[in-house]
């Protein structure tokens, strides 16, 4: 049995190509919900869906984000009343006192619905629609994704990291925002000063979830800050991760970021952007996984190989690294 920490592309990246290292039947996915919003209304759960979309054959490989070959007739139209009707478009919160109100898990990243800022497809929307709809009759978040992936034929057991809300609020000089804001409606340009995990003092981990982190655990090369910083704030989440033997994989080649906001965020968390920080943040890991051209001299045992992520094969290879990382330290 193994688990994985997964947000954002990385983790999936690697989980597309891992099934003969680690048989999906005995691996469970403990995904990042710091970066869902409640976008018109719909709770938009994007690192649980991706791993959801991946595990069912549907997921977007050239965007790693939503439904491959979906509609846009709901996009389009939403986008073409806004223009019509003289409405601003780009991330329009909802008021402060409507952020706290009503339904509890959306709580602190509400956003209207107006000229989305974020693009979901119909089949897409669909899904929201049901999760949104099956909290409101009194289930809980862990058991909607069950239904979600069951409906969607994943092979892996996914959870969601808290059934609680923790929002990921990263502050800059132009003010507090919603991660989604930061990366989707600014695409990532803002400065950053820090990252809240707004809500994670209050959140806790699911016995399910923490059941989970009694297995080994694999933390793909997401980002540090964001993806895996949400669980981390969540109470009994870090305790577990001492518990256990935890491989992580690097998603730098030294200073070299493969993709996305990893590098602001580490520095602004105070950690060097590079492999050495992602090591210092992640304190709590036995070994990692480094690629062949890293030569980071780290204080834990490491496993080098191409950590590419380009193909199932990469994948794969990465994942046999992970698999002989965990025998060293299990």
């Amino acid at each position: 049995m193994v688990t994985f920490l997964s947000g954002g592309t990385g983790t999936p990246k690697l989980l597309r190509g891992a099934d003969d290292v680690f048989p999906p039947a005995e691996a469970t996915v403990v995904c990042n919900t710091g970066d869902d919003v409640e976008l018109g209304g719909h709770l938009v759960c994007p690192d649980v869906d991706t791993v959801l979309f991946l595990g069912g054959d549907e997921l977007d490989l050239d965007t790693w984000w939503g439904i491959a070959d979906d509609s846009t007739v709901t996009d389009d139209e939403l986008h073409r009343l806004a223009d019509a009707a003289g409405l601003d478009d780009g991330p329009r919160y909802l008021s402060d006192e409507r952020q706290t109100a009503g339904r509890e898990i959306a709580r602190w990243r509400r956003f209207s619905g107006v000229a989305e800022f974020m693009f979901i497809g119909d089949r897409d929307r669909a899904v929201h629609l049901t999760r949104t709809s099956m909290l409101d009759e009194g289930h809980s978040l862990t058991a909607v994704t069950r239904t979600l992936a069951d409906a969607f034929d994943t092979p892996w057991t996914v959870l969601p990291m808290s059934d609680d809300p923790v929002a990921s609020i990263v502050h800059t000089p132009d003010g507090p925002m919603h991660f989604q804001e930061f990366w989707v409606g600014r695409e990532g340009e803002p400065a950053v000063e820090s990252v809240e995990f707004r809500g994670g003092a209050d959140a806790t981990a699911t016995d399910a979830v923490l059941t989970a982190l009694e297995d080994p655990v694999v933390v793909g090369p997401s980002n540090p800050v964001t993806s895996i910083g949400p669980m981390r704030a969540v109470e009994g989440i870090e305790a577990a991760l001492w518990e256990t033997p935890v491989v992580a994989v690097s998603p730098f080649v030294e200073d070299r970021v493969f993709s996305g906001p990893a590098a602001k965020l580490l520095a602004a968390d105070g950690y060097e952007p590079a492999t050495a920080g992602v090591a210092a943040a992640y304190d709590f890991a036995d070994a990692f996984v480094l690629d062949d051209e890293d030569g980071t001299d780290l204080d834990r045992p490491v496993v080098r190989t191409d950590t590419r992520l380009d193909t199932e094969a990469d994948a794969e290879r990465v994942a046999q690294a992970c698999a002989e990382a965990l025998e060293v330290v299990s």
